[in-house]
């Protein structure tokens, strides 16, 4: 009997470990940002009304390449605008609480993407 608690002790502790680790790569795989690309072009703009999951805190890379210059507004708490230029740039966001986030061009007057925070 004493050999039976000391082997399942034993696959317990394996268990636990192998838990641990499998932790450890989940949280290592949330530095990378989540990409969302984004493109203004003739006169209108892709993505339409797509909705992305993300994490809390989690780096949300806004990748725009634009054929002239204009706005994102990000309705978060605070509401962020991001200007940019023609061009391909990156801004790099994240959603502090859980809930949703609308990202929209007023110009368009159109919802781009929705982040849902979880």
């Amino acid at each position: 009997m004493g050999r039976r608690l000391v082997g399942a002790a034993g696959a317990l502790l394996l268990i636990g470990t192998m838990a641990g680790c499998g932790g450890d790569e989940e949280a290592a795989g949330s530095d990378e940002p989540v990409v969302v690309e984004i493109t203004f072009a003739d006169g209108g703009v892709t993505p339409v009304g797509d909705r992305v999951e993300v994490q809390v805190g989690e780096p949300v890379d806004l990748e725009v390449t634009a054929d002239e210059a204009g706005e994102l507004h990000v309705h978060s708490d605070p509401e962020q605008e991001l200007a940019f230029d023609a061009g391909t740039e990156t801004f790099e966001i994240e959603i502090p609480r859980p809930g949703r986030v609308d990202i929209e061009s007023h110009d368009l007057d159109q919802v781009i993407v929705t982040l849902i925070a979880q």
